[in-house]
């Protein structure tokens, strides 16, 4: 029965990373295509990609727009799930499904409904645009995340905090961040991965400056090349060493 255990898992984590493998792998391939046989290593592609200015471009405009809305949608789901942790408002149950609802929603649905609202109010695509199209799908992850977090020692400590004369802001910014580090460090995170790989919105709300998922995108409409797997493996590694830096700093501290 143990083997079993140990080959179900074995077999869970080859079906879940092996596609990553081989894109690694054949990211280094001494040829044209990242086919097999492997014809031998080189760093070729990578110094192509690296010198490369529209992918360079194209990867500043992905950290900016992750970066920014990330962070905005953490500022407003936290906001969001401090008051409605705190205060018992008629229909809070109905307030918590909307601020969730876009989770159910298609990125495709979300995308042309925010293309036609923009058109309609004079926003042209751009990367502010995609911005705020991240913000709709990741404050309800960032609201769900921190409102579940907020337990009821959170409360106590907030109550105690304005009992003892604290202003609101000092609540939030002394108490409540402190307190849920890791719940916002996680949202933040999860946000900025969900946001720096996001394709379809970037797709329909950008025009000249584009994100890297709709530059790799244009890549492989000329066909497969071991380019392709170097960006994606660098963007792996990226999010490798994000996953790892929290685990080791605010995860570990948590648990401590």
């Amino acid at each position: 029965m143990r083997f079993l255990s140990w080959a179900y898992l074995a077999a869970a984590f080859a079906f879940i990373l092996l596609p990553v493998v081989v894109l690694v792998v054949f990211s280094f391939q001494d040829g044209r295509l990242p086919v097999p046989p492997f014809r031998g290593a080189t760093l070729r592609w990578y110094g192509e990609i690296l010198g490369n200015r529209a992918l360079m471009a194209a990867l500043g405009n992905s950290l900016l727009v992750a970066s920014g809305s990330a962070l905005v949608s953490v500022v407003l789901g936290f906001l969001a799930a401090s008051g409605l942790a705190r205060v018992a408002l008629p229909g809070s149950a109905l307030m918590r499904g909307v601020l969730i609802a876009p989770m159910t929603v298609s990125y495709l649905i979300i995308a042309l409904g925010l293309l036609q609202m923009f058109n309609q109010v004079g926003i042209r695509p751009s990367l502010i645009a995609t911005g705020i199209g991240h913000v709709v799908i990741n404050l309800p992850l960032c609201f769900a995340i921190l409102y579940a977090a907020m337990g009821e020692h959170q409360r106590n400590a907030m109550r105690a905090a304005r009992d003892l004369g604290a202003a609101e802001w000092q609540v939030l910014w002394l108490i409540s961040v402190p307190m849920l580090a890791p719940a916002v460090a996680a949202a933040f995170f999860l946000s900025f991965t969900f946001s720096w790989d996001e394709f379809i919105i970037a797709f329909l709300l950008t025009r000249f400056d584009v994100t890297l998922p709709v530059e790799i995108w244009s890549m492989l409409r000329s066909g497969l090349s071991p380019r392709t797997n170097a960006i994606g493996s660098l963007v792996f590694l990226v999010s490798v060493v994000m996953v790892v830096a929290l685990e080791l700093t605010l995860f570990r501290k948590a648990r401590t």
